[in-house]
């Protein structure tokens, strides 16, 4: 049973603060650890620049309305009120800000993502969560935690991280035309193994997908990994999503595009190999399908089977940009 100080923090949703020189923590409902009947494990795939209300409390329902910890490298608890009060059904939200790396192994914090029923990475810097939590007690503690079948989600740079592959923004982000004229330019940092969802295998992430035009650097990331990793990955994907737009995944891998501004997610495969990617020339690679995903559509991340694909293109990348495969032009199948 609840004591009254905790009773009437999780009745009034108000929220206590926790500081440490290398992370700050704020914690909104129970501090009790309740546990929840049940949990599912689920990915929250989300593209930034604005939250999708659907998405939330599919990943609210994935942690049976437990504890939900939001893990970022900048900010604030912004997400405490949204979580708690707009999305609701929750026991508690709790945000923690790490402040440097010291804070991936402060026994405070790994009890506190330990005992987390739902874990969301918010957007900011994903160079701060490579750099701070990459090969730590916090990056285990995030694979244990999918292993124990529990839900896992990120947005903007949360997102960027969660793919087997992923771009680390090492050298600070990079457009398209900068990737697309020379692959093996400096701010093309791409790297592997640090989350292990089974869903994202040879799969990597991008964010704010059409509105900053980042289709050009997916094709380049996809290119490097190719020509890169020996041996020769097995699956390999690019997996784009637009603004305030979210890609919920389900555990046997079929998953559903929830969107708040007619955005999509977009599957992009290569279907050859580059034909040139070297240092300081612009990639050659030709065969690319980008597939758009919207509400109506249905996908098996597993098997990359779509039904109802909201766009289809093919495009080749040569001079430094892309082109659309003539014969193969943008199509947009009729609303019914």
């Amino acid at each position: 049973m609840r004591n009254l100080s905790a009773t009437v923090a999780w009745v009034c949703g108000l929220v206590t603060s926790l500081s440490a020189a290398s992370y700050d923590s704020w914690l909104t409902g129970n501090p009790a650890d309740t546990k929840p009947t049940q949990t599912r494990a689920g990915l929250f795939l989300s593209g930034g620049g604005g939250d999708v209300t659907a998405a939330w409390k599919w990943f609210v329902a994935c942690s049976g309305g437990g504890d939900i910890v939001i893990l970022r490298a900048s900010g604030a608890d912004g997400y405490n009120d949204y979580v708690f009060s707009k999305i609701g059904g929750v026991d508690s939200v709790q945000s923690i800000k790490f402040n440097d790396a010291t804070a991936a192994s402060d026994p405070r914090v790994l009890e506190i993502i330990a005992k987390a029923d739902g874990i969301f990475i918010a957007g900011g810097d994903q160079a701060r969560y490579v750099n701070y939590w990459n090969g730590t007690p916090v990056g285990a503690a995030l694979n244990t935690h999918l292993r124990a079948g529990k839900p896992l989600g990120g947005t903007s740079a949360g997102l960027a991280v969660l793919g087997q592959y992923y771009f680390s923004a090492l050298e600070d982000s990079v457009t398209s035309a900068t990737a697309l004229a020379n692959p093996y330019d400096k701010k093309v940092t791409v790297g592997r193994d640090f989350i292990a969802a089974p869903a994202l295998v040879g799969v990597i992430t991008d964010s704010h997908f059409m509105a900053r035009q980042r289709l050009g650097r997916l094709v380049a990331f996809l290119a490097r990994i190719a020509a890169d990793e020996k041996p020769q990955p097995s699956r390999l994907l690019g997996l784009g999503i637009d603004e305030a737009t979210a890609l919920c995944v389900e555990p046997d891998s079929t998953a559903k595009v929830f969107t708040e501004k007619n955005g999509l997610a977009w599957l992009v495969v290569p279907k050859n190999l580059p034909e040139v990617i070297t240092p300081g020339k612009p990639l050659v690679t030709r065969g690319i399908h980008v597939i758009g995903l919207g509400p109506d559509s249905s996908l098996n991340l597993k098997t990359l089977h779509v039904d109802r694909p909201a766009a289809f293109r093919i495009v080749s990348s040569a001079d430094g940009k892309l082109t659309d495969d003539p014969a193969a032009a943008l199509t947009v199948p009729a609303k019914k």
